[in-house]
């Protein structure tokens, strides 16, 4: 038999797709809600790429209280960087929305469009992977994160003693995870 022609779908996946069976037990109700999550991860990533495309040309979007507004045109005032990876290793890596590092001072900003707040947790990983990739001391820099969601700024100054914390656990936890790859060799 020949089998229909269908290369340009491979390693695509479909909403409905076998290996995410989970939708075959929704009802109609489950599926749109499913369906309306998934369209609003798929519009974050239009958006993310759109601000990163605006940080890295420097066109700043018009003066206004939005989200997406504030944020590029903070980015750019800041001289950021957008979308940048941090890697500690293959176990533990990530890419920050915008970075910056001057003068002794780190700043992460991240760019939320869900509606469900936002956790500090995330960049704080951040903040670890950059002090671990660029070997710098929490104690030893200035730290500023940023969320920018719903129209608001949240501003943190992490404890430096709560980043060190966080460093050290990516430590020990990639070296257990090394440990069962090894085994599993």
């Amino acid at each position: 038999m020949n089998f229909n022609d269908h290369s340009e779908l491979e390693g695509d996946h479909a909403f409905l797709s076998p290996s995410k069976y989970h939708w075959i037990n929704y009802d109609e109700l489950k599926l749109a809600e499913s369906y309306s999550k998934f369209m609003a991860t798929q519009k974050a990533v239009v958006i993310h790429s759109f601000a990163a495309t605006c940080i890295d040309l420097g066109q700043k979007l018009p003066k206004s209280q939005k989200t997406l507004n504030t944020y590029v045109n903070d980015a750019i005032g800041y001289k950021m960087t957008p979308e940048q990876v941090l890697y500690y290793s293959i176990n533990c890596f990530g890419t920050a929305d915008t970075i910056s590092f001057r003068n002794g001072q780190l700043r992460i900003h991240d760019l939320k469009t869900g509606v469900v707040p936002a956790n500090m947790g995330q960049l704080e990983i951040y903040t670890a992977l950059f002090c671990l990739e660029y070997t710098k001391n929490p104690n030893d820099i200035e730290i500023e994160l940023r969320l920018y969601q719903n129209n608001e700024i949240i501003f943190h100054h992490p404890d430096p003693k709560e980043i060190t914390l966080i460093v050290d656990k990516i430590i020990k936890f990639d070296k257990v995870i090394n440990q069962i790859k090894e085994r599993e060799e």
